[in-house]
């Protein structure tokens, strides 16, 4: 699956992923390959994304995200540290 997350200054992120994990306003969720497409809102929280086995973890303050089950697109307010 194609992931981008971007912040309102950057790009965060853009390429291949196995899976992400985020944390939406009503609990987290984890999006796989050829999910149902989804619009959500999310909260304070990580976001964790696998591309080769290899996890990544980003902490952000809240945002958006929606998938059409090929692409992923991630809107975030601002990364914490």
């Amino acid at each position: 699956m194609k992931l981008e997350i971007i912040s309102p200054d950057k790009l965060l992120y853009s390429g291949e992923v196995d899976s992400i994990i985020l944390p939406g306003s009503a609990g987290s969720f984890e999006i796989l390959p050829r999910h149902a497409a989804i619009i959500s809102s999310l909260k304070e929280g990580d976001i964790i994304y696998t591309q080769n086995g290899e996890k990544t973890t980003l902490r952000v303050d809240g945002g958006f995200a929606e998938s059409n089950g090929k692409t992923i697109s991630v809107c975030v307010e601002k990364v914490l540290s």
